[in-house]
């Protein structure tokens, strides 16, 4: 079903490319269902196979030849893996869909008036979409050490998750974004393993982590930014996929 992306952020290896999206395709993926059916069943009977998952978009041509934009990110097809978020609106606790995936084409298409756009598609390599929910109201931009708004997840679990950041800018001597959780939305603790790497420059930047299959998160969860040695401003985003039952990579 097609609905309207007004609002809606696309970040790629963090760099925000939503103003230079014309429209989002297919997002999706799931297990492969594989046929396991029996000659003694009247029915079908299936079970889940390897996890996939795919963001595919059209960005419009917007060549920046100095600082670099979103055309020179695409153009470049990068033979790595790159970490692509989609967010789904930009408020706090909102959809979003992110993989770690290969960019496999960047096919340009022109129009009879000139408008010249170019398709995109990104393959899950390794552990297929997630879809979780922001920490951060879209970009988030800290100038201090901060502990963001908890949002509410339902219920405490103990299947792990999996968090994805996007780093954009950074000025400052180094710091690190981690994940708290809380069981009443105001005495917050440090889940342990739920930190990314540190920053100290290098930006734009986008990570991935995981928890184990078996951790608790509990019921409310916040993004929050520490520092060692100080730092100026950090513009970044975050989403967490808190998982309901336990997930195999």
């Amino acid at each position: 079903m097609k609905s309207s992306g007004l609002g809606d952020n696309l970040y790629i290896a963090g760099f925000d490319a939503s103003g230079d999206i014309q429209q989002l395709g297919g997002i999706g993926g799931g297990p492969a269902l594989l046929n396991f059916t029996g000659i003694n069943k009247s029915a079908y009977e299936r079970q889940g196979g390897l996890r996939s998952g795919q963001i595919e978009f059209t960005a419009f041509h917007n060549h920046v030849a100095v600082t670099g934009g979103t055309h020179e990110k695409l153009a470049a097809l990068p033979r790595a893996d790159v970490i692509l978020t989609y967010c789904r609106g930009t408020a706090l606790g909102d959809a979003a869909a992110s993989l770690v995936g290969k960019q496999v084409n960047y096919d340009g298409s022109r129009a009879d008036d000139g408008m010249l756009t170019f398709a995109v598609s990104g393959q899950s390599n390794g552990y297929g979409i997630e879809w979780g929910q922001q920490l951060t109201a879209g970009i988030r931009t800290d100038t201090a050490a901060t502990n963001g708004t908890g949002i509410d997840t339902a219920a405490s679990a103990s299947f792990g998750g999996q968090a994805y950041l996007q780093a954009f800018s950074f000025v400052g001597t180094d710091v690190t974004v981690k994940i708290q959780d809380s069981a009443d939305n105001v005495t917050f603790a440090d889940v342990a393993g739920f930190s990314f790497t540190q920053i100290t420059g290098g930006t734009p930047l986008a990570e991935r982590i995981a928890l184990g299959p078996t951790a608790t998160l509990r019921r409310y969860l916040r993004a929050a930014t520490v520092t060692t040695g100080g730092f100026t401003s950090l513009a970044f985003a975050v989403n967490v996929v808190k998982n309901e039952t336990t997930v195999v990579f």
